[in-house]
């Protein structure tokens, strides 16, 4: 049971882990974004989305642009005083903690994601493949999602729609390109260690092919 959807927006940036302090995009969209897309359509305990292959559209592009930030976040054991009484305070002065980042983005991006799900044990007896995906189809030809998706930061929404032509004329006809060590997704196996997952993301004719890749932990 798989789709196709069609994602493009004016930003992106799916920042990569080896950078610190500013933040610097992938080359493309990761497959956990891809994942995290489409569970903003459709979530439902019942599946799980497995994505297949990512096709790039538009040509990759980069533009910076600089942004202010808070440099600090307000402390958890700030909020457990504050309930029991005391008068720590439960805000950021950005007066004192502001500071100015630059950001490497993707530009003009869009994107064809190939994926399907898998049924979950939390499935119940009522729920099958042709109601998903029925349920999928409907609610991208009505534009419909729980919340707006985004590439990679919420100031970058995403709009979608459902891709159901046969053939996808990518950005990258007979180029091979080699993006490096990307993303793959997290492990959640072990709630109280979750592990990211890496694999070597090879662009083949502007198609990211995940569906057999060795992930490295």
């Amino acid at each position: 049971m798989g789709v196709r959807v069609r994602v493009w927006g004016d930003m992106a940036l799916f920042s990569r882990p080896e950078m610190k302090v500013e933040r610097c995009s992938y080359d493309m969209i990761t497959p956990s974004a891809a994942r995290g897309i489409l569970e903003a359509i459709l979530w439902h305990p019942g599946m799980r989305w497995v994505i297949d292959k990512i096709y790039v559209m538009k040509p990759i592009q980069f533009t910076s642009i600089r942004r202010n930030e808070v440099k600090s976040k307000v402390l958890a054991s700030n909020v457990l005083s504050a309930i029991n009484g005391s008068a720590k305070p439960l805000f950021i002065s950005t007066r004192d903690e502001i500071v100015q980042r630059a950001s490497l983005l993707l530009k003009d991006v869009e994107y064809i994601i190939e994926a399907h799900f898998d049924m979950t044990d939390n499935a119940n007896k009522s729920d099958n493949p042709g109601k998903f995906k029925d349920m999928m189809m409907r609610r991208l030809r009505n534009g419909k999602c729980y919340h707006t998706p985004y590439f990679g930061c919420r100031e970058f929404p995403v709009y979608f729609d459902a891709y159901e032509e046969e053939e996808i004329q990518t950005a990258y006809p007979d180029v091979e390109k080699d993006l490096g060590f990307m993303l793959y997704d997290f492990d959640y196996s072990n709630p109280n260690d979750i592990q990211p997952m890496f694999f070597r993301a090879i662009l083949k004719n502007g198609i990211l092919d995940v569906r057999d890749c060795e992930v490295i932990r």
